[in-house]
C-alpha cells in the first residue's frame, strides 16, 4: 500500500483514505474482474445436478440461465452511466457486493426460486462490473500504453468466464458437497478482492454523490445501420453459441453421450471460451479487416461440425465444432464492435455500443430458451441440430453480405 491519500467522498465528513499505487490497483481490478466473471458461469456444470435434485425440465434449465442475461441487460440499461458520475471504485464495490450476495444465495439454494434469484443477482453484478472494470483498467493503465487496459480487460473477462465452469466441475468431481463448495470458494475469493478494492485509488473524480437512475434508450443512427445490422447478426450468432454451451452442454454430454463427468463438462466450456479469447486477442490483430468475414466463416464451419456431432453422437465433433465456433465468435465479436465504434458519431458512440451489447445479451438468452422448448418437445439431439443449422444460416448470411460488398469492416 502506498502512502498516498485521497478524500473519501462516500462519508459525511471528508476523511483521508490510504490508497494503493496505480500499478498494484490495476492488477487488483483485473483480479476482481476475473473473480466476478468466474462467478457468473460457476453454476454451468452443476445444472444437471439441480435438475435431478429439484426435478425440473431442460427448458427450465435454460430459463434459469437466461435470468442472468436479464440481469445484465437491466444493469446495462439502468446504471451503465453511473461510474462516470460517482467514480469507478464506488461502482465496483456494489457490483462485488451483488456478486457476493449471489454466491450466498447459491450456497443455501434448495428450490427453483433461489436459483432464479442467484442468477438475477449474478447478472446485475456482471452488468455493473463489466463496463466499469474495463473503464477502470483503461484509466489505471500506463498512459504510454493506451491499448493495455482494453487488452487485459478482454483477457481477464474471457478467462474468468471460461474458468468458472472448469473450477466448479473440478471441485464437484473431486471434492464433497458439489452444490456448496464451489460457491464457498467463490465467496472467499470475492471477499479477498473486495478488501483490496477498498484501497483502490479513484481514477475518475465523481461529479455527483447520488446518481439519477435513468433508462438508456438503445438507438442506431440511420447512416450506419447497414454496418450495425451485419455486425449485430454476426454477434447474435456468436453469443447464441456461447449461450448454448454455457446453458446446456452438460446435458448434451450426459444425455447424448453418457458422459457425466463434471470436470469434463467444465473443460469443454473452458475450451470454447479460450478459443473465443484467442480469436479476439491473437487472430483479429493478425487478420485485421478480414476478421469479420473470417469469424463468420468460423461460425459456419463450427456449426456444421456441431450438427454432425449431434447427428452421429460424436464427442470429438462436438468439441471441434465448439472450439472452431468459439474462435469465430471471438473474431466476429471484436471486429463487429470495432466496425460499429468506427462508424458511430462521437456523440452517440456510447449509446450505439450499448445497443450492440443489448443485441448480444438478448442472443445469450432467447435462443437457448428456444433450445429448451425444442428439447422438451423433440429431444435434445433434434434441438441441437436445429440450433446449429440456424446459427450457421445467420453467420452465413453476414458472410454472403460482406462478400457481395467486396469489403470487410475495419477491425482494430
Amino acid at each position: 500500500m502506498s502512502g498516498d491519500t485521497e478524500p473519501d467522498s462516500g462519508s459525511t465528513a471528508t476523511r483521508e483514505r490510504r490508497t494503493l499505487t496505480r500499478p498494484v490497483a490495476f492488477w487488483l481490478v483485473a483480479a476482481a474482474f476475473t473473480v466476478t466473471m468466474l462467478g457468473t458461469t460457476l453454476p454451468t456444470p452443476l445444472y444437471v445436478v439441480y435438475q435431478r435434485e429439484l426435478d425440473f425440465s431442460t427448458l427450465m434449465v435454460t430459463v434459469v440461465f437466461a435470468t442472468y442475461a436479464a440481469g445484465v441487460l437491466a444493469a446495462l440499461l439502468l446504471v451503465g452511466h453511473v461510474s462516470d458520475e460517482v467514480g469507478r471504485r464506488r461502482t465496483l464495490l456494489p457490483g462485488l457486493a451483488l456478486s457476493m450476495l449471489s454466491a450466498v444465495v447459491f450456497l443455501v439454494a434448495h428450490n427453483l426460486e433461489l436459483l432464479f434469484a442467484g442468477r438475477l443477482l449474478s447478472g446485475l453484478s456482471a452488468g455493473i462490473f463489466t463496463g466499469t472494470a474495463t473503464a477502470a483498467l483503461v484509466d489505471l493503465a500506463d498512459a504510454r500504453s493506451t491499448g493495455r487496459g482494453s487488452l487485459v480487460a478482454t483477457v481477464v473477462q474471457m478467462g474468468g468466464l471460461g474458468s468458472g465452469p472448469l473450477l466448479a466441475g473440478v471441485l464437484a468431481e473431486a471434492a464433497p458437497a458439489p452444490l456448496r463448495l464451489p460457491y464457498a470458494v467463490d465467496l472467499a475469493l470475492l471477499v479477498l478482492v473486495a478488501a483490496g478494492l477498498w484501497f483502490m485509488p479513484e481514477p475518475v473524480a465523481g461529479t455527483v454523490r447520488r446518481p439519477r437512475m435513468r433508462v438508456t434508450k438503445p438507438g442506431v443512427p440511420q447512416g450506419m445501420r447497414g454496418t450495425f445490422v451485419r455486425a449485430g447478426i454476426a454477434g447474435f450468432a456468436g453469443f447464441a453459441v456461447l449461450g448454448l454451451f454455457t446453458a446446456v452442454s452438460p446435458s448434451f454430454l450426459g444425455e447424448l453421450l453418457g458422459m457425466d463427468s463434471f470436470a469434463l463438462a467444465g473443460g469443454v466450456i473452458f475450451g470454447v471460451f479460450a478459443a473465443s479469447a484467442v480469436g479476439q486477442i491473437v487472430l483479429v490483430p493478425r487478420f485485421g479487416e478480414a476478421s469479420l468475414p473470417l469469424g463468420c466463416a468460423g461460425l459456419v464451419v463450427g456449426m456444421c461440425l456441431l450438427t454432425a456431432g449431434f447427428a452421429v453422437r460424436s464427442f470429438e465433433l462436438l468439441v471441434a465444432g465448439g472450439v472452431i465456433a468459439g474462435g469465430g465468435q471471438g473474431m466476429s465479436f471484436r471486429a463487429g464492435l470495432a466496425a460499429v465504434n468506427a462508424e458511430a458519431p462521437v456523440a452517440q458512440r456510447a449509446n450505439v455500443a450499448s445497443t450492440y451489447f443489448v443485441v448480444l445479451y438478448v442472443a445469450l438468452s432467447l435462443p437457448v430458451i428456444g433450445v429448451g422448448v425444442a428439447a422438451d418437445l423433440f429431444g435434445l439431439r433434434a434441438a441441437g441440430i436445429a440450433f446449429s443449422l440456424l446459427v450457421a444460416a445467420l453467420a452465413g448470411s453476414v458472410l454472403a453480405a460482406l462478400l457481395r460488398a467486396g469489403r470487410a469492416p475495419r477491425a482494430t
